[in-house]
């Protein structure tokens, strides 16, 4: 069944959260170009119908931040024909495994014990707060590429949230982009039609249970905290947004200059 979404975005049937980024504004004045930079979850179950739109967007290279656990659980992105494929784990399959299981196995009882009283939101907190922090050589890794000529680009993860949230966030920073209008674009993962569904085993003793869709809700949710803390960490260990992307991550003003006349009009 076709999603029900606005008639300014493709329809979609098995490819969740796809957007393009363009147009968000530059602290300059100047705003990311249209057709240059789009997000998604995972592709592994689109339909003939959605790679062919995917297809005609002349993408050049996709970003998978998926790790091996999340591609055996999903699958493999679909093949798209001329487009590289690009796998960059930004999580540890061998980190959280027992803790997915968990989510998707575990029984009310279990669920309040591993996510009641603030312990899922905290969770990702850290784990945003990780990403930016160590995944430096990555997230470099792709913008040098971006910079290089890999373009147009998508980005995804699973749910195309948090992971590829945090790394289209690091790429509009590299762009100029202002703070509040990232944030704007990262809430978009929220809207009903874009959320990742809930996947729990059928052997599950609670399923869907209300309390048991409640205490998910933070591992599923964007929220304004999550992302605060990835710009919180950048601050804090590296004193600015700048100090971010040249000792962090690398990028010199040629790779900054480069990126810029590719993706901003």
């Amino acid at each position: 069944m076709t999603q029900q979404i606005p008639s300014t975005e493709p329809e979609l049937t098995g490819v969740r959260n796809f957007r393009d980024v363009g147009g968000l504004p530059t602290t300059d004045g100047r705003r990311v170009r249209h057709g240059v930079l789009y997000r998604s979850g995972h592709l592994a179950q689109a339909t003939a119908e959605d790679s062919d739109y995917l297809a005609s967007l002349g993408l050049h290279t996709i970003f998978d931040f998926r790790d091996s656990a999340d591609r055996g659980l999903d699958g493999l992105d679909v093949a798209l024909p001329g487009v590289r494929n690009v796998n960059v784990p930004l999580s540890d399959p061998a980190d959280g495994t027992e803790f997915w299981q968990m989510v998707r196995q575990g029984d009310l009882a279990q669920l309040r014990e591993l996510l009641a009283e603030g312990r899922a939101a905290n969770r990702m907190v850290e784990a945003y707060r990780t990403i930016i922090e160590e995944r430096t050589a990555e997230h470099g890794r792709v913008l040098r590429s971006l910079a290089d000529g890999s373009v147009p680009a998508l980005m995804h993860c699973a749910a195309g949230k948090d992971r590829a949230g945090l790394s289209i966030a690091v790429t509009l920073l590299a762009l100029g982009v202002e703070r509040d209008a990232i944030e704007a674009d990262y809430l978009k993962s929220n809207a009903a039609h874009r959320r990742y569904r809930v996947r729990r085993s059928e052997a599950a003793v609670d399923g869907y249970a209300p309390e048991v869709m409640e205490l998910l809700s933070p591992l599923f949710d964007a929220r304004v905290e999550y992302l605060a803390a990835g710009f919180d960490s950048i601050d804090r260990r590296w004193g600015s947004t700048e100090a971010y992307l040249s000792d962090g991550l690398g990028l010199t003003a040629p790779d900054r200059d480069r990126l810029r006349d590719r993706f901003l009009a």
